[in-house]
């Protein structure tokens, strides 16, 4: 078994996002989807734009006029879009509805990277792909087992697709400028796309209601963990996968997310783990280690 560094990245973001779910499983509760997304981005630019300007020794990116229009249409749709979007299904259908719609997310990848950048996958790759959805399927909570029941659930259906769409476009579109640019600016300017994306949104008087909060009410030391952990870490890794690793490659490491969050719920939070979820979690490293075995010394 061989890893690269855009596997490596693509697993550890996998993991990190995990963490940061864990972190900040009640948030939802506290702050709506578009206040929550605000914050969190805002909070990992704050931290990263310095951090970039220490890797390039002060100097700003080079950038064609299509590269920062890309990278920032990116983070407009895959960040202030998408992701509101996806916590706003998330709080309609619920974790386990919400996993079975994202795994749309890896086979909308596979088509967008063979249409548009001319990836292919080989037979163990394909065979890793396989272990894996079967694995995140066999993780995912079974419909018997699903105590929510949402009064618009074909609304909430449509709103995670579409999130999910958006999310692999943004990132295809995305793949030859993180191959050529810096990964922390590249970032940085996604970010800052997401940031003044949800700020116009914020704007529009319609729309300020889905911003409203109460501050006393917001944990504020768990948001801010949740945000650099699961958000910043696990955003920087995430597309450093896509920048190192094929596209499709890197989607499929990240549906492995859902199973380290099954791990960490185990380990950290003592919730059952059935030898329907040990399946699932062995079926998917047994697809991961498939993924990596294909890869070329």
């Amino acid at each position: 078994m061989n890893i690269g560094l855009g596997e490596a990245m693509a697993l550890g973001s996998a993991a990190t996002w995990a963490f940061g779910v864990v972190l900040a499983r009640q948030l939802g509760s506290t702050l709506p989807p578009a206040a929550l997304n605000l914050f969190k981005n805002g909070l990992v630019l704050i931290v990263l734009t310095p951090l970039a300007l220490l890797s390039t020794h002060g100097q700003l990116p080079t950038l064609t006029t299509a590269q920062l229009v890309l990278s920032l249409v990116s983070g407009i749709m895959g960040i202030a879009i998408a992701d509101t979007l996806y916590f706003r299904a998330l709080n309609e259908l619920g974790a386990g509805r919400m996993g079975v719609v994202g795994n749309l997310y890896s086979p909308l990848v596979l088509v967008l990277g063979f249409v548009f950048l001319g990836e292919r996958l080989g037979a163990w790759q394909w065979l890793g792909f396989a272990l894996v959805a079967g694995g995140v399927v066999l993780v995912a909570r079974p419909p018997k087992q699903w105590q929510t029941h949402p009064s618009h659930t074909l609304r909430g259906v449509v709103i995670g697709l579409v999130s999910i769409a958006l999310m692999a476009i943004a990132i295809v579109m995305l793949k030859r400028v993180l191959e050529a640019q810096s990964l922390l600016w590249i970032t940085v300017l996604r970010l800052a796309g997401a940031v003044g994306g949800l700020l116009l949104l914020r704007a529009w008087p319609r729309m300020r209601r889905h911003f409203h909060f109460v501050a006393a009410a917001v944990p504020w030391p768990r948001l801010v963990v949740a945000a650099l952990c699961g958000q910043g870490l696990s955003m920087v890794l995430w597309l450093g996968g896509y920048k190192y690793a094929p596209a499709a490659v890197a989607a499929i490491l990240n549906e492995s997310a859902s199973v380290f969050l099954v791990i960490l719920g185990a380990l950290w939070l003592r919730e059952p783990l059935g030898r329907r979820a040990v399946a699932g979690v062995a079926l998917t490293f047994t697809g991961i280690a498939c993924m990596l075995a294909a890869r070329p010394l």
